[in-house]
């Protein structure tokens, strides 16, 4: 399960940005196409928390839906996995615009 390893480095990069202050609340971004399970993260975050800055504070997931732009005709659209063809032309050449993050986006401290 490769959510263990990333929970780890969201911790580390939390306890980096923290400046030795206790963190009370994670803010975390996961994009639909960005391959991480969300409930596994959850699920990661109580023991790779355990004896760090983080103990005991609480993770906000927010899903980002995965959106793209047709190289072709230029419509955006809803994008659910990769190499769908765009709704409005059927073309293949959809630049993904997000879907693909995995970013902590903010930090209560203490």
């Amino acid at each position: 399960m490769h959510e263990m390893a990333l929970t780890q480095s969201v911790v580390e990069i939390c306890e980096r940005n923290a400046g030795g202050r206790r963190v009370t609340a994670v803010f975390l971004e996961i994009g639909a196409l960005a391959g991480v399970v969300p409930a596994a993260v959850e699920f990661c975050f109580d023991a790779c928390t355990r004896d760090t800055l983080l103990e005991g504070a609480r993770l906000f997931i927010e899903l980002v839906p995965g959106r793209g732009r047709c190289q072709g005709c230029g419509a955006e659209s809803g994008v659910t996995a990769y190499y769908d063809p765009c709704p409005a032309c059927g073309g293949y050449g959809v630049e993904l615009l997000c879907g693909e993050e995995l970013r902590v986006t903010e930090l209560e401290v203490e």
